[in-house]
């Protein structure tokens, strides 16, 4: 039987301030019976979501009683180098509320780019280097380092705009949300999941004529969360086969749901579910 009732995935935007609506911000939703749907903000002649706005929404969501999979494709944490440097405990709450001391973008008028101009001109930063990069980020193949601004296929930006949300869902929705794998790689039945995604993947060689690639990339998300649930493989891809330091090190850095962890990722053995 499938864990969850509903699946969500989101293609994020780390654009202009958290009250910008955004057309590259982008979710879908699924249920066990029907197909990944665009989900509007539910105001009237708005036609694109703020990240405030949709974290409003899904913080409403993410209270109901039916278990919701939610998939966000921005990394949920920093890797190891991030935390030596700065001398954080391993302690993913912690570095959250660290990191918001530091980036608070979730706050009216900031965005990413003011906040990485203030660090360029100040005598110490608190950033990262673009050399570093995740554990899971190096098993993805393709995934960018969390600090590498200014490329094309980037999540820096996304990245810094997107971690304070999850320390608002975190702080105001309660003890029902497991925030897989930080909260431990096997989340009690019941709960609601949030984990990061890498849409890449999954989606299809070109974007659906019908969908802009931000559109896509959530679909293809969004499918592949509700495919992976229903044919039972989701319980595998929640507890990656990794060694012990592994899974205590991804529990620091995060982990994206679905990375293959083999030399045969791209078998049909470990390859996860296509969109249909």
């Amino acid at each position: 039987m499938p864990r969850f009732s509903e699946y969500l995935g989101v293609d994020y935007s780390g654009a202009a301030t958290a009250d910008d609506r955004l057309p590259g911000l982008r979710i879908y939703h699924a249920t066990e019976t029907q197909e990944p749907r665009e989900v509007v903000p539910p105001s009237l002649g708005v036609n694109h979501w703020s990240r405030r706005a949709l974290t409003g929404w899904l913080s409403t969501v993410l209270s109901r009683s039916e278990p919701v999979l939610l998939g966000i494709d921005h990394a949920f944490s920093f890797p190891k180098a991030y935390f030596e440097t700065y001398s954080l405990p391993p302690d993913w709450s912690r570095f959250l509320e660290d990191f918001c001391r530091h980036w608070p973008t979730d706050q009216p008028g900031v965005t990413v780019e003011s906040i990485r101009r203030s660090i360029a001109s100040a005598s110490s930063s608190r950033t990262g280097n673009s050399r570093w990069r995740r554990l899971t980020d190096r098993r993805a193949g393709g995934a960018k380092s969390p600090f590498h601004f200014d490329v094309p296929g980037s999540v820096a930006k996304s990245t810094h705009a997107g971690l304070p949300w999850l320390l608002h869902l975190r702080t105001t929705v309660g003890d029902r949300i497991h925030f897989w794998p930080f909260d431990g790689w096997s989340p009690p039945p019941g709960h609601h999941v949030i984990a990061e995604v890498y849409p890449s993947l999954w989606k299809e060689p070109s974007p659906n004529a019908r969908r802009t690639p931000d559109q896509q990339d959530a679909y293809a998300a969004c499918r592949w969360l509700q495919a992976a649930d229903q044919t039972e493989r989701l319980e595998a891809y929640l507890r990656p086969p990794l060694t012990l330091d592994e899974l205590l090190l991804a529990q620091i850095e995060g982990w994206i749901l679905g990375v293959p962890t083999d030399d045969d990722r791209h078998s049909t053995e470990t390859a996860a579910p296509r969109p249909l």
